[in-house]
């Protein structure tokens, strides 16, 4: 097994230390803790996704489209229209190389995807709206 994978022995989960992306570039990781992670998912348990890939792959205008998400909203969530499992991870893992954000929590064909954007509209973002939800209504 190699170290950049979780002890879990699932190919598919990065370990979110590790220093070099799939394509062997060097990543910039922003390593959470878990008790921010939770805090997110509940966060994103709410959201309703801005930006949806598709079968055909990642066009300019769907990087340009979550690049503008992520600046806005920090935390976003992303729909996979694609049916294959192994494709929908290869696009996922794509589509998080190249925003440079993190991967937050992946159920079926919905990601939830996060990068800190510290000049962030308060207004705006997922992250200051709702730091005080708690996963409570």
């Amino acid at each position: 097994m190699h170290k950049r994978f979780h002890r879990t022995g699932n190919p598919r989960t990065m370990c979110c230390h590790a220093p070099y992306g799939q394509n062997g570039m060097k990543q910039d990781t922003m390593s959470l803790s878990q008790a921010q992670k939770k805090a997110m998912r509940s966060i994103g348990h709410h959201l309703d996704p801005v930006v949806t890939a598709s079968e055909n792959g990642i066009s300019e205008g769907m990087l340009a489209e979550l690049e503008r998400a992520l600046n806005d909203h920090e935390l976003v969530k992303v729909k996979l229209a694609i049916p294959d499992r192994d494709d929908r991870t290869a696009v996922l893992d794509e589509l998080v190389a190249q925003s440079r954000s993190e991967l937050i929590q992946k159920i079926g064909k919905v990601a939830l995807v996060y990068r800190k954007n510290p000049k962030a509209n308060p207004k705006l973002s997922n992250i200051t709206r709702f730091e005080n939800h708690h996963g409570r209504h």
